[in-house]
């Protein structure tokens, strides 16, 4: 295999989420992902610092994309209207591989709680930049806070939704996004 063949990173993240899935992640070596993969071991460490990280390539890719969506929103958007750009954007960037890994991905993470802490860290870092998004806009920090959770929280509901859907290849991440903080809207109007 060529040294720098091209998709090496996606492959990476394939072999890991199937081996974390087959033999469970402490089980799981390095060198077993990269060999999965066709890579060297050289390679999975020019692509990620440790296996851990693996599962969640491409967050700062998602936070960019996210506070891009907000900055870009209508001057006159409401923050939830903002988050709802960000969404936008963000769900783009999810393309089949995404929804394809899902299923394995979320059984990986149940298995493991040092996944589980680092998917927490992934939601706490979504959170983070679209508050700092909707701050650099003039929203209030409580506000933003606010709204960066519940951005979160719609990504993260839309996203599972999406993955356990029909797989036709017709709907779009940001349906499921968009109507999740719809629902997250109406639920927060109604705790008074």
């Amino acid at each position: 295999m060529a040294r720098w063949e091209p998709g090496a990173r996606e492959r990476l993240v394939v072999a890991a989420v199937d081996l974390f899935t087959e033999q469970g992640y402490d089980a799981t070596t390095v060198a077993q992902i990269a060999e999965r993969a066709g890579v060297t071991k050289s390679t999975f460490f020019r692509h990620f610092p440790d296996k851990r990280e693996l599962l969640v390539a491409g967050q700062e890719t998602l936070s960019q994309l996210l506070a891009e969506g907000i900055a870009e929103a209508p001057a006159d958007a409401s923050p939830l209207e903002a988050v709802a750009a960000g969404l936008e954007r963000a769900s783009s960037a999810m393309g089949p591989m995404s929804r394809e890994i899902a299923p394995r991905l979320k059984a990986a993470v149940a298995a493991s709680a040092e996944l589980q802490e680092r998917d927490a860290l992934k939601s706490v870092s979504l959170a983070a930049a679209m508050t700092n998004a909707l701050v650099a806009r003039g929203v209030p920090d409580p506000t933003a806070a606010l709204a960066g959770e519940l951005g979160v929280l719609a990504f993260k509901r839309g996203y599972a939704q999406w993955s356990e859907s029909e797989r036709d290849g017709k709907d779009e991440l940001a349906e499921y996004t968009l109507a999740a903080l719809n629902e997250l809207r109406t639920a927060s109007a109604s705790l008074g």
